[in-house]
Formats: C-alpha cells, structure tokens, sequence
C-alpha cells in the first residue's frame, strides 16, 4: 500500500485553499489518523509563530523608521529648550546684576564715577604766596600730577604758614592721591576744624572719599549725610552715593 505525503495536504488545508470535495476528504483522515492530527497541529502553531515573528520584525522595522524620523524633530527641540534655557539664565544673571549694581556700588565705581583731582587756580595765591617759591613749586608740580613732589612742597609751607588752609587742603588730596590716607585725613580735618575759610566743602567731600577708600563705612555715610545737607556743589553727588551705599 502506498503511503500519501500529507504534507502538501496539510499546507492547504491549513491556509483554507482546498476546495469542497478536498476538504471532506481531508477531513475524513483526520478523524482516523491521530498522527496526522499532531502534524497538522503541529504546523499550524509553527505558522503562527512565524507569522508573529513577521509581524514583530515589521513592528520593530516600522518604530526605527519612525524614531529615526522623530529624534531630529526631538534633537530640535532640545536645541530650541537649551537655547531658550541659555537666554533665560542670561536673562537672569544680568537682571540680577542690574537689580545688584542699581542697589549698590563698590568703592571703585564710586571713585570711578563720581572722584575728581581738585583743580587749583592761581587766583587764590595771596601776596605772600607770589613770592613764596615753596608754595610756587608745589602748585606746578600739583598741576601736572606729580603729587610725591607737591606733596613735599606743600607740606614746607604748611609748617611756615600754619594758616594757610588752600595749602593744607592741597597738601591734603595730594597725599590722598599718592594713598597716604591718615596724613590726608589729618590734612582735611584741619581744614574743616579751621571753620573760616573758602576750603572747607573740598575738605568735607575729600575726607569723605578718604574714607570710603579706607572702608571706613559708617563714617563715610556721616561725612556724605554732611555734605548733602550743606547745599555745596558735592551735595547732588553725596546724594546719589548714599543711595548706592545704604
């Protein structure tokens, strides 16, 4: 007896491509052959499992297609987000030194925007001082900067002319300029002490500027708050420091 190869059957039947008369008769084999009946099972869970497989690949093929078109759009906007964050934290930092630097300002930008160097004129010079080379000397050298050599000229008239407040004063801011503080101090308050003179807002506003120099904070806030409430020309000034400084 011949044996059929059931095998080309199977695949028919299990793909629905047999027609009436094939299937009744494959359907009888089955009834009496268990053997069959494993195979075709047998086949149909294989095609099932490949037929997934198919799908999964495909599945799997379709997401990195369309992560690949989604990741530029994503690197986009991380781009856009960074940048937008990059401005924002500029934003902030420079906000942040504005509200800082319109609350505040360290001695150097108050030096840096509000100090000037006295300017003298000869028309203070009296008929002594025309013929006091001393005093002579130390306004040239004064004039054009070199506060070590007017320093040292004004301090010889100073001790022959005690009185001499315009001296004192000069003698004062160039001392500050070459930083000897406490002698510039000491030259600004005998000035101010003098009480009778045309010198003595100069004084006050450089005694000021002495102390701020120094961090001598309290006591440059007092000689400000002076200033500001004599109605000099250092007031408007005096003002706007104060502000920056409390």
């Amino acid at each position: 007896m011949k044996t059929i190869d059931f095998s080309y059957f199977i695949e028919r039947y299990n793909a629905g491509e047999m027609n009436d008369s094939e299937k009744e008769w494959f359907t009888r084999e089955l009834a009496g052959n268990e053997k069959l009946r494993h195979e075709v099972e047998l086949r149909r869970k294989t095609d099932t499992i490949l037929k997934n497989q198919d799908v999964i690949k495909l599945r799997n093929k379709l997401a990195s297609i369309e992560k690949a078109r989604e990741n530029p759009v994503k690197d986009r906007r991380k781009h856009i987000n960074m940048k937008y964050a990059a401005i924002i934290a500029s934003l902030v930092i420079i906000g942040g030194i504005v509200l800082f630097s319109g609350r505040h300002l360290s001695k150097e930008q108050i030096f840096e925007k509000y100090y000037k160097s006295y300017e003298t004129t000869t028309t203070l010079r009296s008929a002594i001082n025309e013929v006091n080379s001393d005093y002579t000397l130390a306004l040239e050298y004064y004039k054009i900067h070199d506060y070590r050599n007017a320093a040292v000229y004004f301090s010889k008239v100073i001790e022959n002319e005690p009185a001499n407040m315009h001296s004192t004063l000069l003698y004062g801011i160039s001392s500050f300029e070459n930083s000897n503080y406490p002698e510039a101090k000491r030259s600004f308050r005998r000035v101010i002490d003098d009480n009778n003179n045309l010198h003595m807002d100069h004084a006050h506003w450089y005694l000021a500027m002495c102390y701020i120099k120094t961090d001598d904070i309290d006591k440059a806030i007092g000689q400000l708050s002076i200033i500001k409430n004599k109605g000099s020309v250092y007031s408007k000034d005096a003002r706007k420091i104060l502000r920056k400084m409390k």
